[in-house]
């Protein structure tokens, strides 16, 4: 098992470093944990997740893929993921799914210096999805949006996101994209660092997450991925990112015929994510705090189809992120730092900027992949004063 040892960075003043900023990203080598007795410990209190306000109930699922065909970019080997995939359920009979395995928590409190709370304090957090019950059955399909975590970030840090559009009749997949994403547990044990983080290619990686997409809906629609995915509308997916997943969802709008509508939370466009036309939807949910992010301006002339610029008065980096909610229940606000808490999380109560980005991607995605009428999407501001539209001409 591999535990990162890299300590809480600076307060971010570049988009490079916000970028790996949410969590800590690990780039040095890997140690043992610390012996049980080493740090005391103390009961941590009760945290949950906010709930869906949907009328379906929740399953989950977690996927193991491995595409013995390509290489990967970082170290080589066959190209991995684990993703996991959130959808409306028949019932919410069952037993609820733990937010982290044991093995990712205790990783998780290390590297953040969390050592006073229980390892297993993130297996407890309460989630609203039940493992691995049966999918609604819908006329057309689930449709499908497929969701690409921030550099050092994994999957499990946008459940409530997931769960609240699951929750509306979508099916969502999570997807970490192996040696981007801290902590994930791997099927053989490993507790998976960001060593690609400390490359620095940005612009490769977006291209190389663009392919992973690819391939996960190329092995849903073969059908022995998961024992429902023929309920699942593939061929008109939706995609959404934060950060570096922002870069990689307009990546895949340009090479992915399958992804009709992209949503980019708070993420750059490198320049092969920023030249070329796109004629399909694309949305920019931008922080408040006016840091702009390379390639914006250059990615918006380009953009053909529906288009949206958002900036979210008051918010940060990564409000679409459980983390701040859950560091609040925790106690753990004030370990952050003020400066970097702000740039994080910016100056809404946390569960009100969470339930922003989920309220714009549940009205973006129904509008986008199922025709739906949504006024938010026609005047934001009317319905949520803190979504204002950009006119970049201004800017």
């Amino acid at each position: 098992m591999r535990y990162p040892t890299r300590p809480v960075p600076p307060v971010p003043t570049s988009a490079l470093a916000l970028a790996t900023a949410a969590i800590t990203v690990v780039t040095g080598s890997a140690v043992a944990a610390q012996p049980a007795d080493a740090v005391e410990t103390t009961a941590a209190p009760p945290a949950s997740l906010p709930e869906p306000t949907g009328p379906s109930p929740v399953g989950t699922t977690d996927l193991h893929l491995v595409d013995t065909g390509r290489e990967d970019i970082w170290f080589g080997g066959d190209r991995e993921l684990v993703v996991t995939l959130w959808y409306p359920a028949r019932t919410d009979a069952g037993r609820t799914a733990p937010y982290l395995t044991e093995a990712e928590s205790e990783a998780v409190l290390a590297q953040e210096g969390y050592g006073h709370l229980p390892a297993d304090t993130l297996t407890r957090v309460r989630t609203n999805a039940v493992a691995d019950v049966p999918p609604l059955r819908t006329d057309g399909g689930l449709p499908l949006v497929v969701f690409s975590p921030g550099a050092g970030m994994s999957r499990t840090w946008t459940s409530a996101f997931a769960e609240e559009l699951a929750s509306h009749g979508f099916a969502v997949a999570g997807v970490d994209h192996r040696h981007e994403a801290a902590a994930v547990e791997f099927p053989d044990g490993l507790v998976e660092r960001c060593g690609a983080c400390e490359t620095q290619r940005w612009e490769e990686g977006a291209v190389n997450r663009a392919d992973d997409v690819t391939f996960l809906l190329d092995e849903l629609e073969r059908g022995g991925t998961w024992r429902w995915s023929d309920l699942l509308d593939t061929g008109r997916a939706g995609m959404a990112g934060h950060s570096w997943g922002g870069s990689a969802t307009a990546q895949t709008l340009l090479t992915e015929d399958r992804v009709h509508a992209g949503l980019n939370l708070d993420g750059p466009y490198y320049p092969a994510q920023s030249e070329g036309g796109i004629d399909k939807p694309l949305a920019l949910l931008a922080n408040g705090q006016g840091r702009p992010w390379e390639g914006w301006g250059e990615r918006w002339a380009g953009l053909t189809g529906w288009r949206q610029w958002i900036e979210v008065t008051g918010s940060g980096h990564s409000n679409v992120l459980d983390r701040g909610v859950l560091m609040e229940q925790l106690g753990l606000r004030d370990t952050l730092g003020s400066e970097q808490w702000r740039a994080q999380f910016g100056d809404l109560p946390v569960e009100r900027g969470l339930d922003l980005v989920r309220a714009y991607a549940t009205a973006y995605f129904d509008h986008h992949l199922r025709g739906g009428e949504q006024p938010l999407l026609d005047d934001p501001e009317s319905v949520h004063p803190e979504l204002v539209v950009v006119d970049p001409g201004t800017r």
